[in-house]
């Protein structure tokens, strides 16, 4: 399971929550709490929002505790909006294209999670995908594949909308629990450059973590694992609800999920 973290506020250095903190995403990299693998080593990459039409990308395969680019362009770029993952495979080989997070045009995305039978269903669900979108997929992850479906389905329009017919198709085609030796396992992190969205959800009610906390400078940092226990409150994200972090706050939105889980 890989870990990932997004800020949204006053412009701060990626660094500020990339790097800097005790427990920051560069630590848990190698030594993560709450996740089955402690060490998240199939690459890294963060998106950025500043002036212009969608966000900065930078990705790469290396271990991101090995990569000496990362200190340097997380402590000299500054953002109001960014978001950064590391990535421990559970499918899709190591390569640039499968780091995520993954963007298209004022979008971008990260997931931590599997759907565990995706070769099976993959036909089935690209074949929802308009032209466009099945055209702009470059790599071979899940998660990407989950990103183009969010945007078939509204994304753009409507979020909630968009992630319960998301669900409904896995709920629909995967084994979701039936026949799998592991549960499907959602915990998605999106932005239209605006603000950021957040969802856990999963087959066996063990979705992977998120928390939030706000800073002292009234910025909004969503992550894995408390980067900074002593200095932040951190609030465990709900399971089955989306999180919009805006300039205006916070908002916590029920998401319909009408089919049943696998027992």
């Amino acid at each position: 399971m890989c870990r990932l973290a997004a800020y949204l506020g006053p412009a701060v250095p990626i660094a500020h929550v990339v790097v800097d903190p005790a427990h920051s995403l560069l630590e848990q990299s190698q030594h993560a709490n709450e996740a089955k693998l402690a060490v998240q080593g199939d690459g890294f990459g963060f998106a950025w929002y500043a002036e212009g039409a969608g966000p900065g990308l930078y990705r790469d395969v290396l271990p991101a505790w090995s990569d000496g680019n990362l200190l340097s362009l997380c402590k000299m770029i500054r953002s109001p909006l960014f978001l950064a993952h590391v990535r421990a495979s559970t499918t899709g080989e190591t390569t640039r294209l499968n780091c995520h997070p993954f963007a298209h045009r004022s979008w971008s995305f990260m997931h931590n999670g599997q759907v565990p039978d995706i070769d099976r269903i993959r036909r089935t669900l690209e074949s929802m995908l308009p032209d466009d979108l099945y055209l702009a997929r470059r790599g071979t992850t899940d998660s990407e594949l989950l990103f183009l479906l969010l945007l078939a389905h509204g994304l753009e329009d409507n979020v909630a909308e968009a992630v319960q017919a998301v669900v409904a198709l896995l709920q629909e085609h995967s084994c979701y629990g039936h026949g799998c030796d592991e549960a499907v396992r959602l915990t998605c992190v999106m932005s239209d450059g605006d603000a950021i969205y957040a969802f856990r959800h999963s087959s066996d009610a063990r979705a992977p973590s998120l928390y939030v906390a706000e800073t002292a400078e009234g910025g909004w940092i969503l992550a894995s694992e408390p980067l900074d226990a002593e200095t932040l409150v951190w609030t465990a994200i709900a399971p089955d609800s989306l999180l919009t972090l805006s300039r205006d706050g916070v908002r916590r939105t029920p998401l319909e999920l009408r089919l049943a889980r696998a027992a």
